[in-house]
């Protein structure tokens, strides 16, 4: 069933005609927007072809952009639906998938759009006509909307048959609850053909599927709900690609096409599962074909939203791509019988292989969604072994108590222990016939909510320490001995003994009389867990005994040598001698290591580019960040650190390994180049970190000098295995924090990468400034001037950006101060010519076109009282919606009772708004820009004649 596909429509000649098609029709290619929408918050992914083009839709689109100058657009958009359908089970729907599309923006409109979609399927692709069928709006009488009879003409005029063309009131299409709108006309293919089933179109009959939707934007829905035709119509049109695939290569499925088949055949060779088959619901009896259906659409979202900067979490979307890993291990790991750790990244090449020409994200980004992929299966391959043996006995219990429903605490346990998504612990029920108890779920979940906020209340102000006096007694007690932590230099769980619990300044023997929610304290005989120190932040995780306990370690902290886990019981209870797993949380871990091997290359680099002279006055190493306090006297030049950085990125692409091992004090002191704190008092024997070169290597050679042109230092903390996992970095901050001490702060890994596309989205940002106009290039710079000081960039990049920004408001600024001084010339200019051709006259009363300043307008009244004569001018500033004014009354008018302020009184009644001022003048500010020919004219008629 998976072979591959010979016939005369391979996927990728689909996907190419579609393109060469609209190419012809002088629609401009636009590469597809990302599935992470960061510019757009109302999303958590791309879910179709139209999001990027939202601001032309609504209106608030750059005209100078290049987007705003868009009239017609091609592509193929890259789009991520995550809710509900995206199981295997339907052969049509997938959590990827791409929508192939064409847009008119306010160029050709339903004639044209409906004759594009039907030359390019009945033209190009050949399908018969009598197997489509359309639909177009029938119209909503009780809103007043019409049918849609041109698109229902426009498709008889191209021959379809009458039969086939279907009103239906639901095809009306809406952005939000308010905003563009307007009917839509979906075009129907019946798979098999010679038969009539118009009755089957829209009856989710999986012979009969919508292949194509043509939204024509003609409304825009106001905030009472009604609708109002917009001044430009646009077109936005969807082809599902892994459809029409499948109706070209005559597959009832879109698995069955060559768009799958190459990861089929890959998840079998990866597996040693038996081929695909395509069966679907009671057929696929063993469960295997979803299993191949799942995990082939669920390594295509993952690639695809990885290469595009997603990153799994625990929140938003980040959550959303989490489940969708866990939910693909499982079905790997279950009905595959595979094993897990690498087999996404493993699978995940074939995706790259036949899309990576078309979505070059793909290739650029594939060694670090590799890491990625590794680093999420391999935490969860940690717990779901363990999390499914855990549900089969919630299972088992529920059975032999004669209940169909889970304890919805239960669940909450597998989520909060082992990482199960409900979603994937309820498909595990629904497969035993089970349900879950959804409001014990969610009083669960609150109840840990609760608990876990009381509990960080307490870490900051009740923290769990050992003193002198608890260390004199643990001495004196053979039962605890010292924490082996050797283990956290490895990875994984392991299992070990408790030996102590610590609360209230007591060690007990159980946990048993211990308050809930409470903070203590544990001992253990080993542990996997990094204790604080060298800088590094400590683990956290959980210590377990399986279905029984779970104690949440929120701190570790390491007293002569006993390893303290601090936190709480989150359930069950813990007694002196009992087995329990020690499990750190590894995804916190990760960019612990990388960050403390990237401050190693920092360190090395200062001393390279800085001199000898570089010593270390204190570092934090935390998952998110890197800081380095070292001794300097003055600011590192941009020069400089540009060279620093570029430094240590260069040992990060050399992917070298990291070599540690412990070595005597006496010999690791007179290794060349070595780091060490000054005033540290170090262990003997001590660890020794190096990059490249095997410390074994080095001991055989002690006092060689080239082991000078690498990192060496004396450290305990954890590092990566090799300086390519730390992927990228990136300083952020340079600044002195006392005198001769500098500090750097740093980003690698996500962090680093997010922060270039932050920076590249700066960049993109001061291009459009740098060719709008106006007041909004005004509002731009002042809101991208305080964005920028308040962005985690590149402190490089930040300074190029500032100097380029500067750069264009001083131009900007100069700019307006020219115009405005032309502005205020023409206007005192257009004053003084009025009064010599009209000597006359007692005053001037005038609009103005200088866009509502206020000071010109003061310039052109100071020249009228310079003249003595009475002046009444008008600005409208469009942008705003205002309307500035001011006046001036002669001395020889005001002493016979007339008073400017009466005089703005009178026009403000018309304009709206405040005006204020004195005797002799009055100026304000109104808010009825249409009135203004009005309120000149009451102006000039209210001010007294021949005074």
């Amino acid at each position: 069933m998976a072979s591959s596909y010979d016939g005369p429509w391979p996927a990728r000649k689909v996907r190419d005609e579609f393109f060469n098609y609209f190419r012809q029709h002088e629609h401009t290619f636009v590469r597809s927007s990302s599935t992470i929408p960061y510019d757009d918050p109302t999303l958590l992914f791309a879910n179709a072809g139209m999001n990027q083009y939202k601001s032309i839709f609504l209106g608030t689109v750059d005209p100078n952009s290049e987007r705003g100058k868009l009239k017609r657009a091609f592509n193929s958009q890259k789009c991520i639906r995550a809710g509900g359908k995206h199981n295997g089970t339907i052969p049509t729907i997938h959590t990827f998938f791409e929508m192939l599309g064409n847009w008119s923006f306010g160029d050709y409109f339903k004639k044209e759009a409906i004759t594009f979609s039907w030359e390019v399927l009945t033209q190009i692709y050949k399908l018969p006509k009598e197997r489509l069928y359309v639909t177009y709006f029938a119209g909503d009488p009780e809103n007043n909307i019409p049918c849609d009879e041109e698109a229902k003409e426009t498709w008889l005029a191209l021959g379809m048959d009458p039969t086939h063309v279907i009103p239906s009131k639901f095809n009306f299409w809406e952005m939000g609850a308010t905003g563009p709108c307007g009917p839509c006309s979906e075009i129907h293919v019946d798979r098999i053909g010679g038969r009539e089933v118009s009755h089957l179109v829209d009856a989710d009959d999986p012979t009969v599927v919508e292949i194509w939707n043509n939204v024509f934007i003609q409304f825009n829905r106001e905030e009472d709900g009604s609708l109002k035709l917009l001044p430009a119509k646009h077109v936005d049109t969807g082809m599902g690609f892994e459809r029409i695939v499948s109706v070209l290569q005559n597959k009832m499925s879109n698995y069955d096409t060559d768009v799958f088949s190459p990861i089929m055949l890959k998840i079998q060779e990866l597996a040693g599962a038996r081929p695909y088959t395509g069966k679907f619901g009671a057929e696929d009896v063993d469960g295997i074909d979803t299993a191949y259906r799942v995990i082939a659409d669920h390594v295509r979202t993952l690639s695809f939203a990885l290469s595009d900067g997603g990153v799994p979490n625990n929140v938003g979307r980040g959550y959303v791509l989490r489940r969708v890993l866990r939910r693909g291990c499982r079905y790997v790991r279950k009905k595959l019988g595979a094993p897990i750790g690498s087999f996404f990244s493993s699978l995940m090449p074939v995706v790259v292989d036949q899309m990576g020409d078309v979505f070059p994200e793909l290739k650029k980004k594939q060694d670090e969604i590799k890491e990625i992929l590794d680093e999420e299966e391999e935490s969860f391959s940690r717990t779901l072994d363990r999390g499914e043996k855990l549900f089969d006995q919630y299972a088992t219990r529920a059975k032999e108590a004669g209940s169909t429903e889970l304890n919805g605490a239960d669940v909450w346990r597998l989520y909060d222990t082992f990482g199960f998504p409900v979603d994937l612990t309820r498909l595990m029920a629904e497969e035993l016939s089970l349900t879950i108890n959804e409001t014990e779920f969610e009083t669960a979940q609150e109840r840990s909510k609760v608990a876990s906020k009381g509990t960080f209340k307490k870490d900051k102000g009740d923290s769990v320490k050992l003193d002198v006096h608890d260390l004199a007694a643990l001495e004196k007690n053979d039962a605890i001995p010292k924490t082996d932590d050797s283990p956290k230099f490895q990875l994984g769980n392991i299992t070990v003994q408790v030996k102590g619990i610590y609360y209230n300044r007591e060690f007990l023997t159980s946990t048993a009389n211990i308050p809930e929610g409470a903070n203590f304290g544990i001992l253990l005989d080993r542990t996997s867990f990094y204790a604080e120190a060298g800088g590094q932040e400590y683990d956290t995780g959980n210590i377990v005994i399986d279905g029984a306990t779970d104690f949440e370690v929120t701190n570790v902290q390491s007293y002569s040598g006993y390893v303290l886990h601090t936190g709480h019981l989150k359930y069950g209870q813990l007694n002196v001698g009992d087995e329990v797993i020690s499990s750190y949380d590894e995804l916190r871990r990760w960019p612990l290591r990388s960050n403390h091997t990237a401050t190693h290359i920092l360190n090395f680099c200062l001393r390279e580019v800085l001199g000898d002279h570089i010593d270390q006055k204190g570092s934090l190493v935390a998952p998110t960040k890197l800081r380095f306090d070292f001794s300097h006297k003055a600011q590192i030049a941009l020069p400089e650190l540009a060279k620093i950085e570029s430094m240590s990125v260069d040992w990060i692409k050399r992917n070298v390994k990291v070599y540690s091992r412990d070595v005597d004090l006496k010999s690791g002191f007179k290794i060349p180049g070595l780091r060490a704190v000054f005033g540290e008092a170090y262990p003997d024997p001590v660890r020794v970190v190096v990059l490249e070169y095997d410390v074994d290597e080095i001991t055989k050679d002690l006092e060689n000098p080239k082991w000078r042109s690498t990192s060496i230092e004396f450290c305990g903390g954890t590092h990566v295995a090799k300086t390519g996992d730390i992927k990228d970095f990136v300083i952020i901050e340079e600044s002195g924090i006392a005198k001769g001490i500098r500090r750097i702060t740093a980003i690698t890994g996500q962090e680093a990468q997010e922060a270039t596309r932050v920076a590249n989205e700066f960049k993109s940002r001061l291009d459009e400034l740098e060719a709008s106009s106006g007041k909004e290039k005004d509002a731009g710079l002042k809101a991208l001037t305080v964005e920028l000081g308040q962005a985690d960039i590149s402190v490089l990049i930040k300074a190029e950006l500032k100097d380029r920004l500067a750069a264009v408001r001083k131009a900007f600024d100069k700019q307006i101060k020219e115009k405005e001084a032309a502005l205020n010339k023409a206007a005192v200019d257009a004053l003084v010519t009025y009064f010599n051709e009209n000597p006359d006259s007692e005053g001037y009363f005038a609009r103005i076109d200088v866009g509502g300043n206020s000071k010109i307008l003061q310039n052109v009244v100071m020249q009228g009282k310079k003249l003595g004569k009475a002046v009444y001018v008008f600005s409208v500033d469009a942008e705003g919606g205002k309307v500035a004014h001011a006046n001036y009354v002669p001395e020889a008018v005001r002493t016979n009772g007339f008073d400017a302020r009466v005089w703005a009184s009178k026009v403000t009644e018309i304009l709206g708004g405040k005006a204020g001022g004195k005797e002799d003048g009055a100026q304000g500010v109104g808010v009825n820009v249409g009135e203004v020919e009005t309120a000149l004219k009451i102006a000039r008629e209210s001010y007294p004649k021949g005074k």
